[in-house]
């Protein structure tokens, strides 16, 4: 124990008393969401989308399809889960939804565009029921936010981390370590609880500190978020030590890393979200530990799901992490050999 502790404590100050990397890790994020809440303030859209009940569409299947389905300009969502459907009413991610199997619709009084959709279904079927429903809108700062946050915990993870074992291996440190009774189990747990500490500690800052200034919509529990945020940063973390478990050049492993990070920041659902992209795309994403990040992110903070509902996220994060730090403590190489 005091062999980790010793390591901890080392590696910890070692970051604090970079004061540019430090700084970096907080202004980044920052800006990233103050210039998406500023670009993407207009919520406006050319066209509005309408979910249907997948019941209902089947039905119309069987029988033509309604004047209302062949308005023009209407983007048309089908859903199986009337619960889920109503909260994205309720959270104006759709317009409007309706069920023609029932001869019903919902509608969230607050929204302009719902009421414009409205009356485009009353004027084509005027005897349907309203069933009215409430709530907040979900802007695109509030969807993208876990999104910047978990990038900037990925970079910080994955580069704060493997270029750090690099120039020990580089400089030698870590052959001075190998002459001491240090196992690499030891030596790289020690380098995950440190990097964790200060990655937690600066993403929970940032989210405070950016929910003071912009309110971000969250229905599930702010508990929840930090256990899918360390367990996300420790898997990550663990990637980064074993991408650089035996490599001495920087430039090496630099390429390493940006080919692990870019296409976890292009296929995670960073920006966008994936709903609409080819299936082998959704499914090739599913490797990368940033999409079970984000994913279990989005789930708690916009549907209000529990930790038992992201279970599947959770089990795959935990059995990442374990596994990167096996093979990153089987592979570790302590000498300067280059490979």
């Amino acid at each position: 124990m005091n062999k980790f502790l010793a390591i901890l404590n080392a590696r910890n100050k070692e970051f604090f008393r970079d004061r540019a990397a430090l700084s970096w890790n907080f202004v980044f994020p920052v800006l990233l969401l103050i210039g998406f809440a500023f670009m993407f303030s207009d919520n406006g859209k050319s066209l509005y989308k309408v979910g249907l009940l997948t019941e209902e569409n089947a039905q119309l299947k069987d029988r033509s399809q309604t004047s209302f389905t062949d308005t023009q300009y209407l983007n048309f969502v089908q859903y199986s889960d009337k619960k889920e459907a109503v909260l994205k009413v309720s959270q104006h991610k759709i317009d409007l939804l309706v069920d023609f199997g029932a001869r019903q619709y919902w509608v969230n009084q607050t929204s302009s565009k719902g009421y414009i959709v409205e009356q485009l279904l009353l004027a084509k079927h005027p005897k349907f029921s309203q069933q009215q429903t409430t709530g907040r809108a979900i802007r695109y700062v509030d969807w993208v936010m876990p999104g910047i946050l978990g990038m900037n915990m990925m970079f910080s993870c994955l580069f704060g981390v493997g270029y750090v074992i690099v120039r020990y291996r580089k400089n030698g440190v870590l052959k001075r370590f190998q002459a001491t009774p240090l196992s690499a189990f030891e030596f790289l747990t020690a380098q995950i609880v440190s990097r964790l500490f200060i990655v937690l500690a600066v993403t929970s800052i940032l989210f405070v500190g950016s929910d003071f200034l912009l309110d971000f919509y969250v229905l599930g529990s702010l508990f929840d978020l930090f256990v899918v945020a360390l367990l996300g940063a420790t898997s990550m973390i663990a990637l980064s030590l074993l991408i650089a478990s035996k490599s001495a050049s920087e430039e090496f492993t630099g390429g390493l890393l940006n080919f692990a990070s870019w296409p976890m920041m292009l296929l995670s659902g960073v920006w966008f979200s994936l709903e609409g992209a080819h299936p082998y795309v959704q499914q090739a994403a599913q490797i990368f530990p940033l999409t079970h990040i984000l994913d279990a992110a989005r789930q708690i903070m916009t549907d209000g799901a529990s930790l038992s509902d992201v279970t599947d996220h959770l089990v795959v994060l935990a059995v990442m992490s374990l596994v990167f730090l096996l093979l990153g403590s089987w592979m570790f190489n302590w000498g300067a050999d280059r490979s």
